[in-house]
């Protein structure tokens, strides 16, 4: 497997696992940096190193009424806040493709949404800037069926490629995790990344907003690690509650060290 350099770190090829995390959306400038902060100082402590994640704009919320974020401008100044005060390198998605070369002036790693991987243009669009493209496989799409996707990548000359799993439709406002999906993911050749969070979807289950299962994240991560995914991707938020996307099935931030430092025994003892 071919590992991908973000920031100082290497993500795959035998490196210790890493974590991707934060808030589902930038809620404000403020909330963005201090959990980052706080992100930080946790993974510092367990050794285990990070990405923080945060969108700029939700444009797949459920209903057209709910907090989509700051926009493409305000909330990439806060993500370039955020880079500078805590040396992190950062994570967003994008859904436009007129966004990746704007995004890619900020952040670290672009990520292509579920719903938008097999959104040509997009995939593209990101791949053009040189930046590394985190695809997330799209709850209807087979493992196989993503060697398509990092061809687009790889055909505009960008090698730099995570893969990520997030679940797959079961039937109606449900998503299962297929554990066969990451050696199959890891079969193309690329890091994998585990979504844990967002595989704990109720997708639309909560009249008008997703519903979710956070109950079910420690297991969930113990199961990918163990199984030898190269990353983990969760959302943190210190009251998810009060999230203002996604809320049901955040994690919190204060059971964060002692979920990394559980998958890091499950990591030592699968090596």
């Amino acid at each position: 497997m071919k590992p991908v350099s973000v920031g100082s770190f290497a993500v795959g090829g035998g490196s210790p696992i890493v974590l991707i995390a934060g808030p589902c959306v930038i809620e404000s400038p403020a909330h963005a940096c201090d959990l980052a902060l706080a992100l930080k100082d946790i993974t510092a402590r367990t050794g285990v190193p990070l990405i923080f994640k945060a969108s700029y704009d939700k444009a797949n919320r459920t209903s057209g009424q709910s907090f989509r974020g700051p926009g493409l401008e305000s909330g990439l100044r806060t993500l370039a806040d955020v880079k500078a005060r805590t040396g992190l390198p950062v994570l967003t998605d994008i859904h436009e493709p007129a966004h990746a070369a704007a995004a890619a002036e900020v952040v670290d790693v672009i990520q292509i949404p579920a719903f938008l991987s097999r959104q040509t243009d997009l995939i593209v669009a990101a791949a053009r800037t040189g930046k590394v493209v985190n695809v997330k496989k799209g709850q209807f799409l087979a493992p196989k069926d993503m060697r398509h996707v990092i061809a687009k990548i790889t055909a505009e000359g960008n090698e730099s490629i995570l893969v990520t799993e997030r679940g797959v439709s079961f039937g109606y406002n449900n998503l299962v995790v297929d554990v066969r999906a990451f050696p199959m993911l890891r079969e193309l050749g690329y890091p994998v990344v585990f979504d844990v969070t967002h595989s704990l979807q109720l997708p639309g289950a909560g009249d008008g907003v997703t519903a979710g299962l956070a109950e079910y994240i420690e297991p969930l991560a113990a199961a990918g690690v163990a199984a030898g995914v190269d990353a983990v991707f969760m959302e943190v938020h210190e009251e998810p509650a009060r999230a203002r996307s996604d809320a049901a099935n955040a994690l919190r931030l204060d059971k964060l060290e002692a979920l990394l430092l559980k998958l890091k025994r499950i990591e030592g003892a699968c090596a």
